[in-house]
């Protein structure tokens, strides 16, 4: 039978089954792990293989995690071949041979049997708190080779046969800083695929062991038929645009993520020729991460109801030239690969799309400007504190505003900003501000987010790796008239005053501290001088606009009182610049 042939409501059912156990594992994932990078923030992510190693569901968590699992589970059936036994569990990280995206993803992938029959891999890839390498919490910003940033993993059974492998547990728990963490957490991973195999267990019983496979490339060709008709929306002709990579994490440069991006006969090719050469910081991307941000930028400009699984890329080809910021060489560093350059390749596919489909065009998000805090607690005992509070911003889109303060590009909201109590319960700080900024917001007729001021008292001396792609000139891009939001910045204030302007890379330790970072705005969409008056006023009053602002940038003039519009000099304004 063919796809085409099954019934399309077992098909719909198929496919929300999946989904559902994707997040169920998401959900024991979040309630077991130990570390609050998953149990606070979800750094980590579910999805579902196949017995081929095609990449069925990804419900659950980051779309950077996921729209790559297809090549660790693939690496998997390569290596081990017919050496995959029921009750085996396998773990990777390795970007260059392994079907990673960087080394701090740990992929835990179970096979699933049903009457001895490999038929799906039940996988959770997440980002550990530390693995070793050069600097505390997995960022190593002065990494000039992958060597330098932590442990790398090929394809291993981690448990075989049902029984966990202890030399090989205790040598992973000796390359981390925070062994009885990642001890927690691995535990979490693998109760978490437990959970995912006897949930698609159950499911391919009910289906059948000999027709479930035939379910399964159902929904991916359902996948593919949706995503061809977003194609068929897409005006033909090769689309370029690129965005710039102006530092190679020690110094300024000259660098291009450029794409061209061909749409005939209902198939896109996604070609990558003419970005700039790998660098010597750790912004090197690997072939999974590159995909699965060109597969994310897809998936996002259109409906967000489009099937999520690698079945919709059918009619996509991606060209990843080697020895390029998007397809590296071994042994370049590439840590800092699912947050920057992934959100490039995200943008540069954004602009070319919009430019084929101006419509559904959006605004650029900004980029970040965290760090990672390690040290000592008052008892001794190691921290590794990630200072994500101070959030980017996202970009306008017609009929929306940006959003104010969110996760990384790369996350679309799927990691969580943590509860700032708990970091005090955790450790040795106390958070002093997290407020919205004001004229930071990309101007537009929708708005760009406004950023955050965020501030933090670190209590001990505290090594910092500072990771501030968004310090300094703006980051986002305005869309359809709008304009980029204003530039981020770090500062940091020592106990005798002194005022320390953060690079946006680098490892440094410093005494007792007042950490502030100050993320960038997000771009807008549209005219601004058409947003609606109203709005205009409500972000006066929320303080996400000055009243100076909104009669320069928008043409609206507050009144005295700061509670209305004087629409006699509002009309006045916006006539004068039509």
């Amino acid at each position: 039978m063919t796809a085409d042939a099954l019934d399309p409501v077992t098909l719909a059912l198929v496919q929300n089954r999946l989904d559902h156990i994707s997040l169920q594992m998401g959900w024991v994932m979040t309630r077991t792990a130990r570390s609050p990078i998953f149990s606070q923030s979800h750094d980590f992510s579910c999805f579902i293989a196949d017995a081929r190693g095609t990449l069925i569901s990804q419900a659950d968590g980051i779309p950077i995690h996921t729209g790559g699992g297809g090549f660790a589970v693939r690496a998997i059936l390569r290596d081990f071949k017919d050496a995959i036994a029921p009750e085996d569990v396998f773990l990777l990280n390795d970007p260059y041979t392994a079907g990673g995206n960087h080394l701090p993803d740990w992929v835990i992938a179970r096979p699933v049997f049903v009457a001895g029959k490999l038929v799906a891999f039940a996988c959770n890839r997440a980002h550990q708190a530390d693995i070793g390498g050069g600097a505390a919490g997995t960022y190593n910003s002065a990494a000039t080779e992958i060597f330098h940033e932590g442990i790398r993993l090929p394809v291993l059974k981690l448990i075989e046969n049902g029984k966990t492998r202890a030399d090989l547990w205790r040598l992973l728990l000796l390359n981390t800083r925070l062994p009885e963490a990642l001890e927690g957490d691995l535990h979490a991973m693998i109760g978490s695929t437990r959970i995912g195999a006897e949930r698609l267990t159950l499911l391919v019983e009910e289906l059948g062991v000999e027709r479930a496979g035939e379910f399964f490339e159902g929904v991916l060709a359902h996948a593919d038929r949706r995503f061809q008709g977003c194609i068929d929306r897409l005006a033909e002709g090769a689309w370029r645009a690129e965005e710039t990579v102006d530092n190679d994490c020690f110094g300024p440069i000259d660098g291009r993520i450029v794409v061209t991006l061909t749409v005939k006969d209902r198939r896109l090719v996604v070609d990558f020729a003419g970005t700039s050469p790998q660098v010597q910081g750790f912004k090197n991307s690997s072939v999974a991460n590159s995909t699965s941000a060109v597969f994310m930028a897809l998936a996002s400009f259109f409906e967000p109801d489009l099937p999520k699984n690698e079945g919709a890329f059918r009619s996509v080809e991606i060209r990843l030239p080697e020895g390029t910021l998007v397809n590296a060489r071994a042994p370049a560093p590439m840590t800092m690969n699912t947050v920057f350059v992934a959100h490039e390749i995200v943008h540069v596919m954004w602009k070319a799309l919009g430019q084929a489909l101006p419509e559904l065009a959006s605004a650029g998000w900004s980029k970040a400007v965290h760090s990672v805090t390690a040290g000592l607690r008052p008892d001794g005992g190691r921290y590794v504190m990630y200072q994500w509070a101070g959030a980017p911003a996202g970009g306008g889109v017609e009929g929306r505003d940006g959003f104010h303060l969110i996760g990384h590009l790369i996350t679309l909201g799927g990691l969580t900003l943590p509860n700032l109590e708990t970091y005090e319960q955790l450790y040795p700080v106390r958070f002093k501000r997290q407020e919205l900024r004001c004229d930071t917001a990309g101007p537009g007729r929708f708005r760009g987010g406004a950023g955050c001021d965020y501030e933090v008292e670190m209590f001990t001396p505290a090594d910092y790796a500072f990771r501030g792609e968004g310090v300094g000139a703006p980051s986002s891009f305005g869309s359809a008239g709008g304009r980029a939001g204003s530039g981020g910045e770090v500062i940091l204030t020592l106990a005798d005053g002194k005022k320390i302007q953060a690079p946006k890379y680098g490892v440094v330790r410093h005494g007792p501290a007042t950490y502030r970072a100050l993320s960038p705005g997000g771009g807008g969409y549209g005219d601004a001088r058409t947003r609606n008056p109203a709005r205009v006023l409500r972000d006066v009053r929320d303080g996400i606009v000055s009243a100076s602002a909104a009669e320069r940038d928008y043409g609206v003039a507050i009144a005295v009182n700061g509670r209305n519009i004087d629409a006699e000099k509002t009309a006045t304004l916006r006539t004068s610049n039509t």
